[in-house]
């Protein structure tokens, strides 16, 4: 216990030493910054000052009228030039306006560069020590430099003639630097006390969250927190599944690696449960707090979700919603189902072709040659699914021809009669049968569950196929009920169905969504063209739909027809 004690006090001294050096290093690099900043702004003040200053005597008639006087080169060493510049009216409030305005210097010179106003008398009729060409050629400049009277910020300002733009001088104001430097001081000095006194409440409260970590941790030292994190993470990131947790509020606590994935949601942990992108089939499942598994698509995934509320104590703790993806399961399932589907009319074109063989093998035996020839000829022109499904010979992929009869198979089987529309005319190869047999095949069925549903004695489904380049255009249309007017608007919204999901896993409501995804996918879409009211007997649901780049020239030519 003693061990462990001594451990915790220095813990909590490496907490309380790590903050304060913060705080410190932070406040440090404040005042530093402060200081730069307003030693650059005091000399920017002063600068725009002497400038303003520059710009006052600049204008000022006397000054513009006695520096237009002194034309190049009438500026000489004669101590008579030099008795005249002294008493002079320049002279005087040069000297005025450097006491008034307490700068370092107030200087006028002509357009030679000659002083004819100086601080200094001695300086007078002399040629100015820095150089007032910027000045002279019209443009006001503010700079830093060493002249005859020291360091200082300087503003020099064109000056012209009377009633004219030409400049005939300039004017010259200097503010010392060592103004600047004691205003930045005094400065300094106020910051320093704030920066002192901030440094002080930052270690009072570096105390007092150092005693409160001690408390939030329930007394846990950092390897065991690094144990538990680890034990966590090899859990929850480590499980096949999607796991994503909320508090009581509904703010995201915990999302691993797999819910990110499979839910296409952001990684952002404290934000509410509606914002980090879940789609509405889910956030429903999540929000019912739903133990039930329900299916969903996310994206390009198929997913079964659960959630479960989280307590302890009596007290509510938040949800956990589980996802599990069933995309690959469900990419097989469609799979098997096109084999089935092909396998079924395999069987059935066997037993018919097997039947004609039969035919043909008695009419041979018995010496009717000619009959035997005219029934190969039908044989070979009409092919064995001709009779089984009316214009299917107007499809030429083999595996969709396939897939249509064992649907229409399976629809007579079921009491309903499938035909195919006039305008059905796909010339080319299926070169994704899977997506297209979903989509269609989920269409048919939907459209034959609707007419073993009704009561009306026509039972028919109708599917038109029609090929635009790549694009293949599919139209179901049924005779059954229709869609309620209620369900037109979220007909293609998951969990949303017309017939009663009891019994079924993961619930209804997922193939129409599935479809309009897939489809989507492709560039296309899925949508409900009439809802009911069609051409009779097609007096049901119309559904259309619209898959691009899923169709490729065919290879194979066209049987003669004869």
């Amino acid at each position: 216990m003693a061990t462990e004690g001594s451990r915790a006090v220095r813990l909590r001294t490496q907490v309380l030493l790590l903050q304060i050096v913060v705080v410190t290093l932070t406040l440090g690099v404040a005042f530093a910054v402060f200081g730069y900043l307003s030693d650059q702004r005091l000399r920017d003040t002063y600068g725009q000052r002497a400038l303003a200053i520059a710009r006052t005597i600049a204008a000022d008639p006397v000054v513009r009228r006695e520096v237009a006087r002194y034309a190049p080169g009438a500026i000489t060493d004669d101590p008579a030039t030099y008795q005249e510049l002294l008493p002079g009216p320049l002279e005087r409030l040069a000297v005025d306006a450097t006491l008034r305005n307490d700068a370092l210097f107030v200087v006028i010179v002509d357009d030679a560069g000659i002083r004819l106003a100086h601080p200094d008398p001695d300086r007078l009729a002399e040629h100015v020590s820095t150089d007032p060409s910027e000045a002279l050629a019209g443009r006001e400049t503010i700079t830093e430099a060493r002249g005859t009277l020291g360091d200082s910020v300087r503003a020099k300002v064109p000056v012209r003639a009377p009633d004219s733009e030409h400049v005939v001088g300039a004017v010259s104001v200097g503010i010392s630097t060592d103004a600047v430097h004691e205003q930045l001081l005094d400065d300094l000095r106020t910051a320093g006390v704030l920066v002192g006194a901030a440094l002080l409440v930052g270690i009072a409260g570096s105390v007092v969250l150092a005693r409160r970590w001690r408390g939030l941790t329930l007394g846990l030292e950092p390897d065991e927190l690094a144990e538990l994190v680890r034990g966590q993470a090899a859990v929850l990131h480590g499980i096949g599944g999607g796991v994503l947790a909320v508090d009581a509020a509904w703010r995201t606590t915990f999302v691993n690696d797999e819910a990110r994935r499979l839910l296409g949601i952001a990684p952002d942990i404290g934000r509410p449960v509606d914002e980090i992108g879940l789609t509405p089939r889910v956030l429903e499942t999540f929000r019912r707090v739903d133990e039930q598994p329900a299916s969903a698509t996310v994206d390009s995934h198929v997913v079964i979700v659960s959630a479960r509320r989280v307590s302890r104590e009596g007290r509510d703790l938040g949800a956990v919603l589980t996802v599990r993806d069933r995309t690959d399961v469900e990419s097989l399932t469609r799979q098997l189902d096109a084999v089935q589907s092909m396998s079924t009319v395999l069987r059935a074109q066997r037993h018919e072709f097997s039947n004609k063989m039969h035919l043909i093998s008695g009419l041979l035996h018995s010496g009717r040659v000619e009959e035997a020839s005219r029934s190969i000829d039908e044989l070979v022109g009409a092919g064995p699914l001709g009779p089984a499904t009316p214009g299917i010979d107007a499809i030429h992929d083999a595996y969709l021809q396939a897939f249509l009869a064992a649907k229409a198979a399976h629809a007579r089987e079921n009491g309903v009669e499938l035909v195919l529309g006039a305008n059905t005319w796909v010339e080319g190869s299926l070169a994704d049968p899977v997506d297209v047999t979903t989509v269609l095949g989920n269409l048919l069925d939907n459209a034959m569950e609707a007419v073993r549903a009704t009561a009306r004695p026509m039972r028919q489904v109708e599917v038109e196929l029609v090929q635009e380049d790549s694009t293949l255009h599919i139209a179901v249309a049924d005779s059954g009920d229709g869609v309620a007017p209620e369900l037109v608007d979220t007909l293609f919204t998951e969990g949303v169905s017309t017939h009663d999901g009891h019994g079924v896993p993961g619930g209804r409501g997922v193939g129409l969504a599935l479809i309009r995804q897939i489809a989507r996918a492709h560039g296309g879409d899925v949508r409900l063209s009439s809802p009911r009211g069609g051409r009779p007997p097609l007096t049901g649901a119309e559904f259309i739909a619209r898959i691009p780049g899923v169709l490729v020239d065919s290879e194979v030519p066209w049987p003669q027809q004869i």
